[in-house]
């Protein structure tokens, strides 16, 4: 696996700023973990932005919104396959199994992002007109 030196410091919960401390407070009591992992640790530099995404994600990705929790996992994994983010693939990946995603699934969530991505560059490239039923 390619390791990256960060551009910020991975911050230790001592380095914190008492700003990005209640937000590692927030994601530890929410997740129900000791566990903080590296994304926020980077993101814990500009403890403002570190609160603006963890608000969104904690709102999006927990319970109450209309979508499966494993079915968000899922989505996450299929569009950061796309943007080529390998931290978030893995991230999320570990998420969707521990949501009970199976080999099989994650091998067919895959498949379907490569044939997606094959048929949206053909379209493209085609410049398909879309259909009147669709529109």
């Amino acid at each position: 696996m390619d390791q990256f030196t960060p551009m910020l410091p991975v911050l230790t919960d001592e380095e914190l700023s008492p700003r990005a401390q209640a937000v590692f407070d927030d994601i530890r009591a929410t997740r129900n973990t000791d566990f903080v992992n590296n994304f926020w640790r980077v993101l814990a530099n500009d403890p403002a932005n570190l609160e603006r995404t963890w608000a969104e994600l904690k709102e999006l990705m927990g319970p109450g919104t209309s979508l499966d929790p494993l079915v968000k996992e899922l989505i996450y994994v299929a569009v950061s396959t796309v943007n080529g983010c390998t931290y978030c693939v893995r991230s999320h990946t570990a998420a969707a199994r521990a949501k009970g995603a199976s080999d099989e699934q994650i091998a067919e969530l895959h498949a379907i992002v490569g044939a997606a991505s094959k048929t949206n560059r053909m379209a493209v490239g085609l410049q398909v007109p879309v259909d009147e039923a669709f529109q």
